[in-house]
């Protein structure tokens, strides 16, 4: 039970029987103390978590009575029935607290429209925008907040030489059970060459992804482009819109993890049980094709070498750098058909999986395309979006944009010679 003078935007009130749940005994570094924590600041705040444990959330702005006490920011919630004035915070529980020790805080006012808003991230990943209207205030809250987590490092720093001793003998003490359990384990080759250990989907190597399914074009590639063609061929934008970020998040997560995870963070791939064999892109949580199609994108973006291969990139700009190659007229058209020769040549160079996987997507892309006057998929739009997607050079050589302007005319280009480049059907 505490009791304050605490100013707050132009009033002056009397805080009394604050209510705070302390730390267990067994994580709080002020356990020993039989003295209660001192109340540093108390006021009313607009706050909004955006994060838990690392994941992102919405902004949803609430007002909110702030109590500063100890190591802890503690959040009551503000009556609307009462006037800021009356208001006391022993006259509710607290919504929730915060322990501010090993936080860090910044300025964020680019997180918000908002203005004079500022962001308190905790050491277990949950994050806070704290936020008023009056200036003063808020750089008020700001330095006390930043005094109280300088002081706990302080305090952190000048523990007993007695305790800083014991830590370090446990430190050791831990360090060595966890060699001896490393020794103990099969090197992490002997497992892979098992097939015990795989890689994930997203951000694996693509010829490691095709060799473990059997296949020269990944499952996953499969299954969205089948999902587009049965659902979004009409679909107005499709592959130029956005997507819902968190849902292809969501479905990400869903083709990578569920299977059993190792010590070290690895995947197991168990027989017969493989996440995308039983993935069904046509249920409720997919429903939105822009879902598929940004999760198909992102799937390209997170290899960890393009579908065009580092070493076939710098041929292909030199030879879709030739002005000829685009622009035709009868007297050179056979300069543009040994152009198409020399694209189907580079092409071909590519390993199978980087071939055929390009083979399927731009066959895919063909398909969205002769719909384009419902989902204005044009060549050029086509171009643009899967330019920078499906090849990059391994560098940035600072060109960047005249890479991107070569990258989205070798996909029309492919687009438009496909039979002649790959083979048709």
């Amino acid at each position: 039970m505490l009791s304050s003078s605490v100013y707050k935007q132009g009033y002056t009130c009397q805080v009394t029987n604050v209510v705070v749940e302390p730390p267990s005994p067994a994580s709080s570094p002020d356990s020993g103390d039989s003295t209660s924590p001192e109340l540093e600041k108390a006021g009313l705040l607009n706050r909004t978590k955006i994060a838990e444990g690392g994941r992102k959330l919405r902004k949803n702005w609430s007002p909110a009575w702030v109590v500063l006490v100890g190591n802890s920011l503690v959040f009551f919630k503000d009556p609307k029935t009462q006037s800021p004035s009356s208001w006391r915070p022993g006259k509710s529980r607290p919504e929730s607290s915060v322990d501010l020790r090993g936080a860090q805080l910044q300025w964020a006012n680019d997180l918000s429209s908002k203005k004079n808003v500022f962001k308190l991230r905790t050491v277990t990943g949950n994050e806070f925008l704290l936020q008023s209207e009056t200036d003063s205030l808020i750089r008020e809250w700001y330095g006390t907040i930043q005094g109280v987590i300088s002081r706990r490092v302080s305090l952190r720093f000048t523990v007993p030489r007695s305790m800083s001793n014991l830590e370090n003998t446990e430190r050791k003490r831990v360090r060595s059970r966890l060699k001896k359990l490393i020794l103990k384990r099969p090197p992490l080759q002997t497992l892979q060459e098992k097939g015990l250990i795989k890689d994930q989907v997203f951000g694996c190597r693509l010829e490691t992804l095709c060799e473990r399914e059997k296949s020269t074009v990944p499952r996953f590639v499969r299954m969205c482009a089948d999902a587009v063609e049965r659902r979004g061929l009409e679909t107005d934008g499709i592959y130029r819109v956005s997507g819902n970020l968190a849902v292809i998040q969501k479905l990400r997560f869903a083709v990578n993890h569920e299977r059993a995870v190792t010590t070290d963070g690895r995947y197991l791939f168990p027989e017969e049980l493989v996440q995308e064999e039983k993935l069904n892109l046509d249920s409720p949580e997919w429903e939105d094709i822009h879902v598929v199609s940004g999760a198909l994108k992102l799937f390209f973006r997170e290899l960890p070498e393009p579908l065009v291969p580092y070493g076939v990139f710098s041929d292909l700009m030199e030879t879709i750098s030739d002005p000829l190659i685009l622009t035709i007229c009868l007297s050179e058209i056979s300069n543009y058909l040994d152009k198409v020769d020399r694209m189907k040549s580079l092409l071909q160079r590519m390993p199978p999986p980087n071939h055929d996987t390009m083979r399927f997507m731009f066959r895919h892309l063909k398909r969205v395309m002769e719909h384009c006057d419902s989902n204005r998929m044009t060549t050029q739009n086509i171009g643009i979006v899967f330019g920078p997607t499906l090849m990059r050079p391994e560098q940035d050589n600072g060109n960047m944009a005249v890479n991107m302007v070569y990258q989205n005319q070798a996909v029309e280009l492919i687009l438009s010679e496909f039979d002649q480049v790959f083979g048709g059907d």
